[in-house]
């Protein structure tokens, strides 16, 4: 089995990967790791020479500010590239810390240069990478920006389980998260106190119920109605050669 299973399935559901596109990203990988939680995987200010692919786990990209408060602008899963952009962009202007225990793929620079210069169709496919990303951080913003915390917190819940869906790590309406109520109070950028109070009204809707890391999804339609959840900014089943 393909240790990129992950990043194959992901790409399975948005566009085909052949085998022989499949042989050359497994040839490009110079290395697999392990990797404890709350670790940076990448810091800001730095210049890195390979890109980091998700197999397993969780990751945050985030922003330090100057009194003490962080920022989580993203959640990588399983199946992710959290840096590709860094590829072109040489010297990070944020860090990717892991969320848990992370298995993760280095890419080097030089052989994702040399995917680009022979390799159109998997050229797009990294491409598409970074788009989705993006679509993903300007949804992001609308639920900073408009929606309520409980429907912020419901919409994350929402994509999330897509996102794990796709990668295959959801079982029975439900998957792992393992993020505290700190760290999720960095994702909404509000008090650990406030966050509190939501998740419990967020409970009692009887839309999900959530125990330590386990997130179970109760009723999707109720779910989905409360964070006004549409998933086509995932771009799923949308197959292009």
């Amino acid at each position: 089995m393909s240790q990129l299973r992950p990043y194959i399935l992901k790409y399975a559901a948005r566009d085909r990967i052949s085998p022989e596109e499949q042989a050359i990203l497994e040839e490009a990988v110079s290395e697999v790791r392990e990797v404890g939680p709350d670790q940076d995987l990448v810091r800001e200010g730095s210049r890195p020479t390979a890109s980091t692919l998700l197999l397993e786990g969780f990751t945050a990209r985030y922003r330090d500010l100057t009194n003490g408060k962080r920022q989580i602008t993203a959640i990588h899963v399983t199946g992710d590239f959290v840096d590709l952009h860094s590829f072109l962009i040489r010297t990070m202007d944020h860090s990717v810390a892991t969320l848990s225990h992370c298995t993760v793929a280095m890419v080097p620079h030089a052989n994702l240069r040399r995917i680009t210069e022979r390799n159109p169709h998997l050229t797009r496919i990294l491409w598409l990478s970074t788009l989705i990303d993006a679509a993903i951080h300007r949804e992001w913003l609308v639920s900073m920006g408009r929606r309520s915390t409980v429907s912020h917190i419901a919409h994350l819940v929402c994509e999330l389980y897509q996102r794990l869906k796709v990668v295959e790590k959801v079982e029975q309406q439900g998957f792992r998260f393992p993020i505290t109520q700190a760290e999720l109070s960095d994702v909404l950028g509000l008090s650990v106190v406030h966050v509190n109070r939501c998740l419990q009204e967020l409970r009692a809707t009887g839309a999900i119920s959530w125990r330590s890391e386990l997130i179970i999804i109760e009723d999707w339609d109720r779910l989905q109605a409360i964070a006004e959840f549409d998933d086509t900014y995932l771009h799923l089943n949308h197959h292009s050669r």
